[in-house]
């Protein structure tokens, strides 16, 4: 009976000992990982990072709209970010984040604003040119392409357009044009 109860004491607390003390190991090494988003193409838009000046052609001739941008990298350098204003020369103000996806090799931007838009984009940087582009459908169901250009880029200016084409991409209307220039 001695030798039964000594063995069973002895099986608990072979137990219990290990959850009463503190355990020490050797840190496992964690796994090689790769930094996200450090391939060239992930800095194609690195020249549209900064706090902008805006000026567009006015309504009316002569007269000229003004607004800002203000672009930066955020969750670990991964999407770009924007931040139109249209200051007091019109009423929207709107978002965009934009990233470089790996897998089809394009650029991804999703634009919102204060009117209630949603617009999504792709392209790519290419020629010294950033072309996003996405079709849309006009409220007669006739399909539009639209695409933004940002072109002529130097490092503290550049143009961007808002262009429309009706005809399948043959021909551009350029429908808004904006000049940057970086606030210094």
């Amino acid at each position: 009976m001695f030798l039964r109860t000594s063995t069973a004491l002895t099986t608990l607390i072979w137990f219990i000992v290990p959850w009463c003390f503190p355990q020490t190991s050797t840190p496992s090494k964690p796994p090689s990982q790769t930094v996200p988003c450090t391939e060239p193409q992930h800095k194609q838009f690195d020249f549209w990072v900064g706090k902008w000046d805006l000026a567009w052609p006015g309504q009316n001739g002569g007269e000229r709209g003004q607004g800002t941008n203000r672009i930066t990298r955020v969750l670990d350098g991964c999407v770009v970010e924007e931040n139109f204003d249209g200051g007091t020369s019109m009423h929207l103000r709107g978002t965009s984040v934009s990233t470089f996806d790996i897998r089809s090799q394009k650029w991804k931007q999703t634009w919102v604003d204060n009117e209630g838009g949603y617009l999504d984009f792709v392209g790519e940087f290419k020629d010294g040119q950033m072309v996003l582009q996405r079709e849309a459908i006009k409220a007669d169901g006739t399909m539009v392409l639209q695409r933004m250009v940002f072109k002529n880029i130097t490092p503290n200016e550049f143009d961007w357009s808002w262009e429309r084409s009706q005809d399948g991409g043959k021909t551009w209307q350029v429908l808004w044009p904006i000049h940057y220039k970086r606030k210094i």
